[in-house]
C-alpha cells in the first residue's frame, strides 16, 4: 500500500459539567508521550464512509477512555509533522459527555483519565502548547454555543 500523504487524526474536547475528558497518553505512544491530551485517534483504512472525522472521534474515545460522546461541534484542523517526520491533518471537535465511566480503557495507549476545567488543562505542567491552543478555542466556543 502506498505510504498516505497525510494521517488523518481527531481529538475530542468533551465537556461534561463544567470540566474536559483528559488522558495522559501513555510512555510508549509514537507522539507526545507522558503528555496531557484530548483523546482521539486517526482514521483508519476501510470502506467509504460519510462523517469519516466523527466515525473516528466516537471510536476512539470509547477503545480509549470507555466514553461515548454526543453531540460534536467542530473546532478547527491543524496540520503538524510529528516527531518521526509523517504529515498529519488534525481535527478537534467539542463534544457533548454522553455515557459512561471514564477510565484509561487502552493501557498501551493512555496512563490515566481526569476530568479538569479549562484552567487546569492550561496551567498542568503536561500540557503541550498545541493543546493549549486547540482548549483556548474549545473554551471559546464552548461558552458561544451554550454548552
Amino acid at each position: 500500500m502506498p505510504h498516505p500523504m497525510h494521517v488523518v487524526n481527531t481529538q475530542g474536547l468533551i465537556i461534561r459539567q463544567g470540566r474536559y475528558l483528559m488522558i495522559v497518553r501513555g510512555e510508549f505512544e509514537e507522539q507526545a508521550p507522558g503528555a496531557l491530551s484530548p483523546p482521539g485517534g486517526k482514521a483508519e483504512h476501510g470502506d467509504d464512509e460519510t462523517g469519516i472525522l466523527e466515525v473516528t472521534l466516537r471510536r476512539e474515545v470509547l477503545e480509549e477512555t470507555g466514553v461515548t460522546v454526543g453531540e460534536m461541534a467542530y473546532i478547527r484542523s491543524s496540520r503538524f509533522r510529528m516527531d518521526s517526520g509523517t504529515p498529519v491533518i488534525d481535527a478537534a471537535f467539542l463534544c457533548k459527555y454522553e455515557s459512561g465511566e471514564a477510565h484509561p480503557a487502552d493501557l498501551d495507549e493512555v496512563d490515566s483519565v481526569e476530568w479538569l476545567t479549562s484552567e487546569e488543562i492550561l496551567a498542568h505542567p503536561r500540557t503541550q502548547p498545541w493543546t493549549q491552543a486547540t482548549v483556548k478555542a474549545a473554551e471559546e466556543l464552548r461558552l458561544e454555543l451554550g454548552w
